[in-house]
This record gives C-alpha cells, sequence and structure tokens, in this order.
C-alpha cells in the first residue's frame, strides 16, 4: 500500500482555485509572503510528515505514554519532534515575526496541521496545543510573561496545555473549584485539580506551562468569578534555573484511541507551593480562554477531518488493490477476479468517505478564510468576517467529528475482515476518531452554543449573513444547467432551515429555554449538512469552471472526481435534512417528558 493520508493535489484546489489564498499577500498584514512561498511551506509539512510522523503512527499506538516515578514517559521521538517543529518554526507558524514567528496566514498555518494531523494526530497535539497556550500568553499577558515563557514554548522547548477541566465539574465550567489565593509578591497559590489535560506532563519536553482556569478566592460564583494564569509545572527562580511549581501528575488515562499523547490527572498545591501568576484581568479567565477554546474547536475539526481523510485514502488504496468477486452478470467462475472498486456499493462507501472528508477540509478552511480576513478588514467587514467565523465554528468543529466517525467505519469496511484487524492502520484510525465529538466541548455543548448564542447574537445577523452567503452560492450554481437542479435543492433546505429556524425562536418565547434547546443537537446536525453542502455547491462550480476552459487529462478526473462527489452528497446526504426538518418542526417534547424512574426496569 502507498502510505498516501492527504491530497496535495485538493489542498491546492482548494488554497487557489476555492479561497484565493494568494489575495491575502495583497494586504499589508501577510504582504511579505507569496503563492510560492505558501507552496513551500505546504511541502516542507508534507515532507516532514512523511518521514517523521507517518512512520511511527502504529508505535505510538503500541506503545503509549507512561507515568513512572512521577514523571510521564512518551515515545522516545517526541522530544525530538519538538526540537523539529520549533526550530522548523511549525509551533510559531502563525505568530508575529516580531516574536520569532513566521507570520502566516492562518489558513496555511492550519493546513500545516492538518498535514500533521492526517500522518500521525497523537504527534501532532503537541505543538497545536503549545502554540493555542502560548497564543493566549501573548494576547492577554504581561510582557514579563511573555519574555519568559513564549521563547522556550516556540523553540519546543516548553509544552504548552489548556487546563480547564476538573472531577466534579466536567463541562460545567462555572463549577470549578481550584481557587487561587493571593500573595503581596505577585503571583496567587493555586489550590485543586485537573482532570483529562492533554499532554499534561510528559519527558519529551524541559517544562510544561498550563493555562489554568481558577476562582480567586472571594471571586463572584459561577463563570463570572473564573480567572486565567500560567502555571508552570516548573517556574523559573531568581538564578535563571528551574524549580518545582507543586505540580503533581495523579495519573495518566489509559485510551480508545489516540494513546500516543498523554492525558493526565493533575494535582497542584498539595504543598500549598504552588504559583500561579494572573494573565489578563481577574474575573475575566473564559473570556480570555474563550480565544484557545474556538481556535481549539476548529482545531478538533481538523484533526477529525484529517483522521478520517487518512482512512479513505488508505481504503481507496486497498479498493484499488484487492481482488475479490467479478460483475453480476459474469457467471463464468474462471475468469478474473476484479478490484472491489469496480463493485458498486463499494463505490458508494467511498464516494460517502470523499464527501465527508472533503466538504468538511473545505468548511474548515472556510473557517480559517473568514478569520484571516477579520484580522486584514476593518469595521462592517471585519465584523462581517468574525460573526461568520463564530456562528461557524460549532459547526466545524462537529460535523468532522461525528461523521468523521462515520467516515472512518466505513473505511473499515471496505477492508472486510482485514479492517477489524491490526494489519492495515484504519482499526487504529477508528479509534483514534472516536475522541473529537467530546473533546473542546461536546456535540450536545455545541448544539446549545450554534442554537442557543450564535443563531440570536446580534440579533440573528450573523445567522442571517450565513444564509446570505449561501444563497449567493445558489445564484453561482444557478448559471450552469448541469449544477442548477443541485442549487435548487440546496435552495430547498435553506429555506427549511429559515422555517425551522424561526419555529424554534417562537417556541423559546412560547414554552422557555428548555424546550427550545431540547433538540439543539438535532438542529447542529441539519445545519451542518445544509453547510457541508454550501461548500460542495462552491467547489462543484469551480470544477464545472474548470473543465469548461480546457485541462490536463490528470486535473480533469479530479475535476470529474469533484463532480461525482458533489452530486452524492446533494443525492445522498441532502436529503436527510428533511427527517431532521420534520423532528424538529414537531412539537413532542418527548425527551423533556421523559422521567428518570422510566429508565430503570
Amino acid at each position: 500500500m502507498s502510505g498516501k493520508f492527504v491530497s496535495e493535489k485538493n489542498l491546492n484546489f482548494l488554497l487557489y482555485e476555492i479561497f484565493d489564498v494568494e489575495s491575502l499577500t495583497r494586504t499589508d498584514r501577510y504582504g511579505q509572503h507569496t503563492k510560492k512561498m505558501f507552496n513551500m511551506v505546504v511541502k516542507a509539512a508534507t515532507q516532514l510528515a512523511k518521514d517523521r510522523l507517518y512512520p511511527i503512527l502504529d508505535e505510538m499506538d503500541k506503545h503509549p505514554p507512561e507515568l513512572v516515578a512521577g514523571r510521564v514517559k512518551v515515545h522516545g521521538d517526541v522530544r525530538e519532534l519538538m526540537k523539529e517543529y520549533g526550530e522548523g518554526g511549525w509551533i510559531g507558524s502563525g505568530f508575529p515575526e516580531e516574536h520569532d514567528g513566521e507570520g502566516l496566514p492562518i489558513i496555511i498555518a492550519n493546513v500545516c496541521r492538518f498535514i500533521f494531523a492526517a500522518a500521525n494526530y497523537s504527534a501532532s497535539v503537541f505543538p497545536e496545543l503549545t502554540a493555542g497556550a502560548a497564543e493566549l500568553i501573548l494576547t492577554f499577558g504581561s510582557r514579563e510573561l511573555v519574555d519568559t515563557y513564549l521563547p522556550p514554548m516556540l523553540a519546543g522547548q516548553w509544552q504548552g496545555t489548556m487546563a480547564l477541566t476538573e472531577p466534579q465539574a466536567g463541562s460545567s465550567l462555572s463549577d470549578i473549584a481550584t481557587t487561587a489565593f493571593p500573595t503581596d509578591q505577585g503571583y496567587y497559590r493555586i489550590k485543586g485539580q485537573k482532570t483529562f489535560i492533554s499532554a499534561g506532563d510528559h519527558d519529551g519536553v524541559d517544562n510544561v506551562v498550563h493555562l489554568m482556569l481558577a476562582k480567586i478566592e472571594g471571586a463572584p460564583q459561577g463563570a463570572r468569578g473564573i480567572s486565567l494564569f500560567v502555571v508552570p509545572k516548573l517556574r523559573p527562580d531568581t538564578k535563571d534555573t528551574l524549580v518545582s511549581n507543586d505540580v503533581t501528575v495523579a495519573g495518566v488515562y489509559h485510551k480508545l484511541g489516540y494513546r500516543g499523547a498523554p492525558i493526565t490527572e493533575l494535582s497542584m498545591g498539595e504543598n500549598n507551593d504552588c504559583r500561579g501568576f494572573l494573565v489578563g484581568e481577574a474575573n475575566r479567565g473564559l473570556s480570555c480562554m474563550f480565544q484557545m477554546m474556538n481556535e481549539a474547536r476548529l482545531g478538533v475539526g481538523l484533526g477529525a477531518t484529517a483522521i478520517a481523510t487518512a482512512a479513505y485514502y488508505a481504503a481507496l488504496d486497498y479498493a484499488m488493490e484487492r481482488p475479490q468477486g467479478r460483475p453480476l452478470a459474469q457467471k463464468d467462475p474462471s475468469t478474473p477476479q476484479i478490484p472491489i472498486i469496480e463493485h458498486t456499493d463499494v463505490k458508494r462507501m467511498l464516494l460517502f468517505q470523499r464527501a465527508v472528508v472533503e466538504g468538511s477540509l473545505s468548511l474548515c478552511l472556510q473557517c480559517c478564510l473568514y478569520a484571516d480576513r477579520a484580522k486584514v478588514t476593518s469595521g462592517e467587514e471585519k465584523e462581517r468576517n468574525t460573526l461568520l467565523l463564530d456562528l461557524l465554528t460549532p459547526i466545524a468543529k462537529t460535523y468532522p467529528s461525528e461523521m468523521g466517525i462515520l467516515s472512518t467505519s466505513q473505511a473499515l469496511q471496505c477492508f472486510g475482515g482485514y479492517g477489524y484487524c491490526e494489519d492495515f492502520p484504519v482499526e487504529q484510525y477508528f479509534r483514534d476518531a472516536r475522541i473529537h465529538p467530546i473533546h473542546e466541548g461536546t456535540t450536545g455543548m455545541q448544539g446549545m452554543d450554534l442554537l442557543g448564542r450564535k443563531m440570536v447574537m446580534n440579533n440573528g445577523r450573523a445567522a442571517m449573513l450565513f444564509m446570505e452567503e449561501v444563497t449567493r452560492s445558489i445564484a453561482a450554481g444557478k448559471k450552469f444547467p448541469d449544477i442548477a437542479p443541485y442549487a435548487d435543492l440546496l435552495a430547498q433546505a435553506l429555506e427549511q432551515l429559515r422555517k425551522v429556524t424561526g419555529h424554534l425562536f417562537a417556541l423559546a418565547g412560547e414554552k422557555g429555554p428548555e424546550v427550545f434547546l431540547a433538540d439543539a443537537t438535532l438542529f447542529l446536525e441539519m445545519t451542518g449538512i445544509v453547510a457541508i453542502a454550501w461548500q460542495w455547491l462552491i467547489q462543484a462550480v469551480a470544477a464545472h469552471e474548470a473543465l469548461e476552459k480546457g485541462c490536463k487529462q490528470k486535473d480533469e478526473r479530479f475535476y470529474q472526481g469533484k463532480i461525482f462527489t458533489f452530486r452524492y452528497f446533494f443525492r445522498y446526504e441532502l436529503p436527510k435534512t428533511l427527517g431532521l426538518c420534520q423532528r424538529l418542526m414537531d412539537n413532542d417534547p418527548v425527551t423533556m417528558e421523559m422521567t428518570t424512574d422510566s429508565f430503570k426496569d
């Protein structure tokens, strides 16, 4: 098998034919870059992924982290990889040049992260987590914090984490109990526990820096009393050396998948000597952390897409090579068997996977482009891009996460019994994929965020802007006779979404928020399908235009493949909105009325 895990051709198609990334080089912020430089960066990321990440995919899964004498031991290559990530500028790829960053557009930096995740998801999270934590320090931290922590973090010497979750609180951040006790020495004493902390400790770096949520003693109850702190495992002392900061690893979780990166439970302040350094304003920690959380949610969507993409190419490669059976019309058993890709149902499974992964990647990159445009525009245009990004983030996190599991399952199915065994990587991909609907906010939380917050913010302006964007793409599709019928289907689905949204808003006024949000996850699912259909329509228009202009034969195959996958999505996936619409317009509150006792035997 070839070991292919991404398509550089598809990445170039999306970057330049769909999103016109080169236009960013004509802005002041990104004017130092060129298309040639972008291509060099993406090629370098692909080469690093092929040479260093993909070869240890199986090893990192087979030899997960272990807690030994209070320190988490990870795969031996992690330290060297972190050094390469730092020296190659991958951790600081999106950071300003004055902080030794590369100043790359968000969309290019995230394409590189996608490539790394497709090659080896576990190996890819170490630099991504570090970059997210470092960006929080840069955005909200004092000059002293920036000068102390950014250089070793961007160099890959220190790991960064996001420490939110606690054993008793889970997703309910307002219930966290970790406490920060003020001192008169410029720091707080931290006491508490954190759990499910990705890369929360490991020997692949010299230090671990936690961006930690805690409540200052006496702060208001609930989310209003949460502050953000830098809490290093080892703190710099006055002699430029590192000393223990009273952060203890209480345990390492043994996981279904994503086994190469440790998930830890931490205990702070057992000896009353854990020091935390305030980031931003007191009691404003959650709003600061949301910057990292929103970026992390987009990263989760990209990671889920990456794993499903790698599984798709493994299945495609296998289906091309595996001979089995004959055409249904062929009755002679002496004739040669055909590759399984010739069987219609295998084509269906492969089309489903391609529809999910290439649609998901397009949506994630669309969000990245909005993020970049928000940085290079001002006024109304900046607000437009920011609102669209905010609205689409829960969708870009959830659709790839949930559908990536189904897509990877279909990849496994293409292998038959071999897919269920360790002979091929798809069983690992299937296990690795399952984390994404959980971390950085569960699917249920994303549904409530979309329906309960994003659809109503600014008096519904974000929702209106999204519908404007889709409507504009529908109009573009209707110009082509071959695409127009599909554009009409999306117009119908969009109108259904409008009706469902209006119905739910009326329900909120009539019966209150609990009934309004009871099926928020289904609303998220319906909106996700519409959003991916929108992205496939955009891709189909571009492919159709390229075919009309004339192109090389190998390019023609690629564009025809886009058209076929677009047709598949509109005929097989978009109709699912009909059933979701029917349920969302139905006022029977069965999940509300189901009593706890009724679950018991």
